[in-house]
């Protein structure tokens, strides 16, 4: 198919629409997690990954509880906190808090340990988890953490993730670029593919949006391929988007 610059009806029938009730869910009493891919208990074949991205994980942590130490290795983890602080400790000596406003990546590569619980004792912690395949193995782990600007993305997409260390946001290795857009209702914004093959996976955090002609409510997530360009509108006030762009190929 060719590359088309943005998304029409026709071009839509070829790309992937995630309904949020149609992901998987597990509630562990302590933990209630919506699966956009399988994960876990969750299996569905159709459902493996988008590209790259392996995982997309909705998570509410309850008062006082987390995720023990557990192992990674050979991945590229993104943490994203929504509401709530959620206090990090890894083999790596990092003991920090991640809160809104905060993007945390970690480089699993030749294999690392960490937990996650919530620090607070009077409110649920909700975050984001991503898994990306990184396009290097074994490579040496690393973490990395940055507070960004909350006001920097009313009305535009900042940009929170990409390859490159001395951009904004944090790094990973892989050609991705992640971006977050708070919008007011009916304002409108393009974004421009940087890397040719790359799609793009865009998931609403709040509110509702159209993409191209596609009609998208909170926790919905679309999957574009062969466009280099979308158009987002918001239809809601305080509407928020993430953005990722991601390579195809494994």
């Amino acid at each position: 198919m060719e590359k088309t610059d943005k998304i029409t009806d026709e071009t839509i029938k070829q790309h992937v629409l995630h309904k949020a009730h149609t992901r998987g869910h597990a509630n562990h009493g302590w933990l209630e997690s919506y699966h956009t891919f399988s994960f876990a208990n969750y299996q569905n074949r159709e459902r493996m990954n988008f590209g790259v991205l392996r995982v997309l994980n909705d998570d509410r942590v309850s008062q006082g509880m987390g995720f023990g130490k557990h192992p990674h290795d050979n991945m590229e983890i993104i943490s994203i906190p929504l509401e709530g602080d959620l206090e990090h400790q890894d083999s790596m000596g990092n003991t920090t808090i991640i809160k809104e406003g905060d993007i945390q990546a970690m480089s699993a590569g030749t294999g690392i340990f960490h937990s996650e619980y919530n620090k607070n004792k009077d409110q649920l912690v909700k975050f984001l988890q991503i898994w990306i395949y990184p396009n290097k193995k074994n490579v040496a782990p690393r973490y990395d953490q940055v507070t960004l600007d909350l006001k920097d993305r009313h009305n535009k997409l900042q940009q929170i993730l990409s390859p490159n260390p001395e951009d904004e946001g944090v790094w990973i290795h892989q050609d991705a670029w992640f971006h977050i857009g708070k919008f007011d209702n009916d304002f409108s914004a393009s974004y421009e593919l940087k890397k040719p093959g790359n799609g793009i996976y865009a998931f609403i955090l709040k509110g509702d949006f159209t993409i191209g002609n596609i009609e998208l409510n909170e926790r919905d997530g679309l999957g574009i391929r062969d466009t280099n360009l979308i158009e987002i509108t918001a239809n809601s006030a305080n509407a928020e988007i993430l953005l990722m762009e991601i390579p195809m190929q494994l």
